[in-house]
């Protein structure tokens, strides 16, 4: 079994890499990509327990960037990066300071908004990760009783983006993520393969052909959040443009559906993992050649 999208509690999953790791084990996942968001911290120690446990880890990040030409969020994975690439690392850590601060800025306008809760109480939850995330707000406003899911109708009061007709959330927090084109070339220039993330989440897909010329090497087409419909559409990019065809559960422990999409789930078949390296091993050829 192949798992190509997975986060740990680095970034906004409830466990730890080992645990996670572990999981993979017992559930029979024989490659796993660690794709914790805009950052690679982690990535060494999860390539030692990996071989502990058997689990043969594929080094990975997921970059939130954004498509300024359509106006529209969009996610790239990179797979086989070099963990240590100063560039990769300096790229992605004013994303990383803009949501933290942007958290803090949550946290107090919702408790301006009367919830008692505190940063300190956040910050608790986030411990271990390179910044607070909504999750880890919604987890301590869950412990004081105001709700009983992550993705409630809270979640949705506090956070919302829509601003028409004055509906965006009370805590509502604009963040300018980075760009796609170069979170692409970044993710190259680290030795890895760049691969569009859930296409179908932002509707990334009139963007491909321009990113395929920047070198994107990949789509996701299985994933949680695509359906058969928007399957067969990656499928189609994918045979256009020779993309690899990737996929994984987006796992993110109790701060996700884990019941409904475990750790495993939307595996693309090992072909898609044995494509991945190929593509890496010539990445790393092209470098030593250049």
């Amino acid at each position: 079994m192949i798992d190509l999208h997975c986060h740990t509690k680095i970034s906004d999953n409830t466990m730890s890499i080992r645990e996670i790791i572990a999981l993979a084990a017992q559930k029979g996942v024989t490659h796993l990509a660690i794709t914790d968001h805009d950052t690679t911290a982690g990535l060494e120690q999860a390539s030692i327990i990996g071989e502990q446990l058997n689990v043969s880890i594929i080094p990975g990040i997921e970059i939130s960037a954004f498509d300024f030409k359509r106006n529209r969020r969009a996610h790239i994975l990179g797979y086989y990066v070099n963990q240590g690439n100063a560039d990769l690392i300096t790229f992605c850590k004013p994303m990383l300071q803009k949501r933290h601060q942007a958290s803090y800025n949550m946290v107090n306008s919702i408790i301006k908004a009367g919830y008692d809760i505190t940063w300190e109480d956040v910050l608790s939850y986030a411990e271990g990760s390179t910044a607070v995330y909504k999750q880890h707000i919604m987890h301590a406003l869950i412990d004081k009783g105001y709700t009983d899911e992550i993705y409630s109708p809270l979640y949705k009061t506090l956070f919302s983006a829509d601003e028409k007709d004055g509906e965006a959330g009370i805590a509502h927090m604009s963040i300018e993520y980075l760009d796609a084109v170069e979170a692409i070339r970044k993710i190259r220039a680290a030795g890895g393969v760049p691969v569009l993330a859930h296409p179908g989440q932002f509707d990334n897909f009139e963007a491909i052909s321009e990113w395929v010329e920047e070198g994107l090497e990949g789509i996701e087409v299985f994933h949680p959040l695509h359906n058969k419909e928007t399957e067969e559409l990656a499928k189609q990019y994918a045979e256009q443009y020779n993309l690899i065809q990737t996929g994984g559960s987006d796992f993110h422990g109790k701060y996700g559906p884990s019941q409904e999409y475990p750790l495993g789930c939307k595996s693309p078949g090992e072909e898609s993992a044995v494509h991945l390296m190929k593509r890496a091993d010539e990445s790393v050829k092209r470098e030593i050649k250049l």
